[in-house]
């Protein structure tokens, strides 16, 4: 083949001209304004991104109940004239109930999320949408994202950290911003794949800003406002242990249920939640480990700063990390190259085997209700009204070996052992064992669990036995009435519908 010849070959683009070089890189200022993406406002980003009427935007919620970025970012869609939007959010919560108003205007048509909570959630229930909510599990969402039955147009990302170019994190190692989410997870997947990322950020720090939650590949625009949220309601200086002695009961017997069921060995896997009773469950599994002189091979999900001590004791070998609760499991993730920032399709997705909840050994969740065909909600409350988020329940129950939820029989005077579940997230079929305070009940799915227990000397009880001791401590609740209208759409984490929330009568 000769030179001439050579253009038939796909990709190449011809011959090399000096003459089309430039470049002025004499001074870092002008190397960084020669490429960067930093554009003048929110608006003018918007307008870049292409946004029209009734496409789909997206956000996360690292930032949870100091939040500034949706409501920024919606205010000002809602005076550029825009209408009938899609808003896509990893969760939303108790600080935007302003979009209340927004719905009634007609600028947000249509939510997809994985909870709702405060007075948008308690609208919502009550029928303030004309198309329901539908609500996904993390892994649901990336799933759905990453198949593309949840197209995201624009991705509106707020980030702590961030430089010209769109390198992105929820920390910063070159100053004090003020404002630290650590991980980054839920966010990776939207900007990996949305059409277009804007990262929104107080604080845009030398090139290069590494490493990073989400890479510059990714992003198309940045820009800098003066807040982006509330640090107090972001994270909290360090998550509190339980000392309601019923919290505590029932974690140490999820300890025992844990040690009891075999998995509790070297090199075993497991997650716990932020509840008073599954923070209390991993320092009672601490001490066990310490007793056995094992090491976890990595603890996943929701990093706490209890779990972070676990790690730093040698306990844990890799933190995998979606998403940071509070100070010192962000101070960990900037700190400890063992500390990992996954996100949300690593993380849950079924797309794929090597997910990484499908390694887990073992789960403990929290719930709102559980029944006797062990379903799990964690949606609504007793009254009908939607006041949580499914999360990585459906996930998390379904990926590991051992899934164990922890429950009272009671909150007061509510039931928590009911006949029905009044939302149904988790499928019985995924729950292995229910810890409450006065016994332990093994999905009749798993024999094998219930003899183990049985020869360590646990506890246990029929789920309907435990069922008709919550009637008898409280009695039998009036049923919750609702219309025919339908305002949320409960989906399994594949993209199933595996329930509906109707509208209170």
């Amino acid at each position: 083949m000769n030179k001439n010849e050579t253009a038939a070959i796909p990709g190449l683009a011809g011959a090399f001209d000096p003459a089309a070089l430039q470049k002025d890189y004499s001074t870092l200022a002008q190397r960084e304004i020669s490429h960067n993406k930093i554009v003048a406002g929110l608006e003018e980003a918007i307008e870049k991104s292409g946004l029209k009427d009734g496409q789909t935007i997206s956000f996360h919620h690292h930032f949870r109940g100091g939040d500034y970025i949706v409501n920024m970012v919606v205010d000002k869609l809602a005076a550029m004239g825009f209408k009938d939007l899609v808003l896509a959010a990893s969760s939303l919560t108790d600080c935007h109930f302003p979009l209340i108003e927004h719905i009634k205007k007609g600028v947000i048509r249509r939510i997809e999320t994985s909870g709702l909570r405060g007075k948008l959630a308690d609208a919502i229930s009550k029928g303030l949408m004309d198309i329901p909510v539908v609500f996904r599990s993390h892994g649901g969402r990336a799933y759905a994202i990453e198949e593309g039955r949840l197209p995201i147009d624009v991705a509106f990302l707020g980030a702590p950290s961030c430089d010209p170019f769109g390198n992105a994190n929820g920390y910063s190692r070159d100053s004090n911003a003020g404002v630290m989410c650590g991980s980054m997870g839920y966010a990776k997947c939207d900007a990996q794949y949305a059409k277009k990322t804007i990262i929104i950020t107080n604080n845009i720090v030398h090139f290069p800003n590494v490493p990073f939650g989400i890479p510059e590949t990714d992003v198309d625009f940045v820009i800098k406002v003066p807040e982006i949220g509330d640090p107090a309601g972001i994270m909290s200086g360090a998550t509190r242990f339980t000392t309601n002695p019923k919290e505590l009961v029932m974690a140490e017997t999820a300890a025992e249920v844990i040690d009891a069921s075999g998995r509790l060995v070297e090199g075993f896997s497991f997650q716990t939640g932020t509840g008073g009773a599954s923070l209390a469950v991993t320092r009672f599994l601490r001490d066990r480990m310490k007793a056995k002189g094992i090491t976890a091979s990595f603890a996943l999900g929701g990093i706490t700063g209890s779990i972070v001590d676990l790690h730093e004791e040698g306990l844990i070998k890799k933190l995998l990390d979606v998403q940071g609760f509070d100070l010192k499991a962000a101070d960990s993730l900037k700190n400890n190259r063992f500390h990992h920032q996954i996100s949300a399709e690593y993380y849950a997705s079924p797309r794929g085997a090597g997910a990484a909840v499908n390694q887990l050994d073992v789960v403990v969740l929290s719930a709102l209700e559980v029944d006797t065909s062990f379903n799990v909600n964690v949606l609504t409350g007793s009254d009908g009204i939607i006041r949580g988020a499914i999360g990585g329940h459906q996930d998390t129950a379904y990926g590991a070996s051992v899934s164990i939820v922890v429950c009272p029989l009671t909150r007061g005077r509510i039931p928590c052992i009911v006949d029905h579940v009044g939302t149904i997230v988790t499928p019985g079929k995924t729950v292995d064992v229910i810890v409450t305070e006065q016994g332990v009940a093994v999905n009749p799915e798993r024999p094998d669990l219930r003899e183990q227990f049985r020869a360590a000397r646990i506890p246990l009880r029929d789920i309907g036995e435990l069922r008709t001791m919550v009637e008898t401590l409280v009695g039998k609740p009036r049923p919750v009435e609702f219309t025919d209208k339908v305002v949320g759409v409960v989906t399994y984490r594949d993209g199933s519908v595996i329930d509906y929330i109707h509208q209170l009568r």
